[in-house]
């Protein structure tokens, strides 16, 4: 069994996978427009004029897979989780923080915790909540 992650952005899909390619090294999977569907989309279901938006692409973020669309009309509420990113060490953790707090707000600056040597958290400027925490090394 699997769970993966699949974000929709209300239009602004490609936009994002580029800001995550610039702040966090995503590699870009694959991306499919909705104008490339090999079938015809029931009437109604895709919004006038989104033929060129994204129907469906994956990005990899490290090791764990991340799917993503323009959705089919307003969609893009992030409400009540957080994508978790955990880094080998500090330097990297204040890289990537700042990378995806730009545009957006910091919600608890970065800084040692009784459960990780540094975390902090933010929300990107799509609203995307992020974690970013350093690996707990063993003593």
């Amino acid at each position: 069994m699997e769970v993966n992650v699949y974000l929709f952005f209300d239009g602004r899909c490609e936009e994002a996978i580029r800001f995550y390619e610039q702040a966090v090294g995503a590699k870009r999977d694959m991306l499919m427009r909705f104008s490339e569907s090999p079938t015809e989309h029931p009437p109604g279901m895709v919004p006038e004029g989104w033929g060129d938006k994204v129907m469906h692409a994956s990005i990899t973020i490290g090791k764990t897979m991340v799917m993503a669309s323009d959705g089919c009309g307003p969609q893009a509420q992030f409400k009540n989780f957080s994508l978790s990113l955990t880094v080998a060490d500090q330097q990297e953790a204040e890289r990537c923080f700042k990378a995806l707090s730009e545009g957006g707000k910091v919600t608890m600056p970065l800084d040692k915790t009784f459960w990780s040597p540094y975390f902090g958290m933010l929300e990107d400027k799509f609203g995307l909540g992020w974690m970013v925490s350093v690996e707990e090394c063993a003593a």
